[in-house]
């Protein structure tokens, strides 16, 4: 009830400031029409709407690590969790609460992502529910990264981050092209991280390779688990410091 009550604040914090959640979800949008217009002059498949749609979608949640990250990161620099420490809280509660609001945020990221893919071609199947579900848990992880972030950093520093971090997440994920392309050391660092398996545990979905959908979910699972277990962690030694 505590971290609820929290995440009902925080996400009030957040709609105030609109233009920037339009940005957040216009931009993958925009870029899933972009490329959907490319591939048609491409005399290869590199963009077709199966492929394109979850990578996208997955490169929209970086947008989740700012807010998540500068919101925190902004209540640190006006001394307001300085205030609240005096609440029952304990860091359990801030971390969630400050992760919770962003959860509908992400799943309307997804429904107007899906949205635009069908009028571009995406087929319509059982199998996209399941899909939803998995981008949902997939959230989980940019967000918490957020989190981790606004916990070490003011607001302004998230910003900088934020900036060398999206350019990383969407070079190691092949949401632009397969790794394959690349290979080498390149390849084998990216399958150490996370963020290829959370397009893939996408895209196996629409091909209907559920078993390796779950082995991909489950590495994405595994660090999200790590991530919140440290921003949880480091919070606790802000509180006591």
């Amino acid at each position: 009830m505590r971290a609820t009550v929290f995440a009902t604040r925080n996400y009030k914090e957040i709609v105030r400031d609109p233009i920037t959640l339009l940005i957040g979800m216009g931009l993958p949008i925009l870029l899933l029409g972009l490329f959907s217009v490319m591939q048609k002059n491409m005399p290869f498949a590199l963009y077709e709407i199966n492929n394109l749609t979850p990578g996208v979608i997955v490169f929209g949640f970086s947008f989740l690590t700012l807010f998540s990250g500068m919101l925190l990161g902004k209540d640190k620099s006006s001394s307001f969790l300085m205030r609240i420490f005096a609440s029952p809280m304990s860091a359990t509660d801030y971390i969630l609460g400050y992760m919770l609001p962003f959860i509908p945020i992400a799943f309307l990221q997804i429904s107007l992502c899906m949205l635009t893919a069908f009028f571009l071609g995406l087929s319509l199947n059982k199998s996209l529910l399941l899909m939803i579900l998995v981008l949902l848990v997939i959230s989980s992880l940019y967000i918490g990264i957020g989190v981790l972030l606004g916990t070490l950093f003011t607001d302004k520093q998230v910003g900088g981050i934020f900036a060398i971090l999206v350019n990383i997440t969407t070079w190691l994920s092949g949401t632009w092209f397969t790794l394959d392309m690349i290979g080498g050391t390149f390849q084998s660092i990216a399958q150490l991280l996370p963020f290829v398996h959370a397009v893939n545990a996408a895209r196996a979905i629409i091909d209907g390779a559920y078993v390796d959908m779950l082995r991909s979910l489950a590495i994405v699972i595994g660090y999200t688990v790590l991530i919140m277990l440290t921003a949880i962690s480091t919070f606790k030694r802000k509180m006591q410091g």
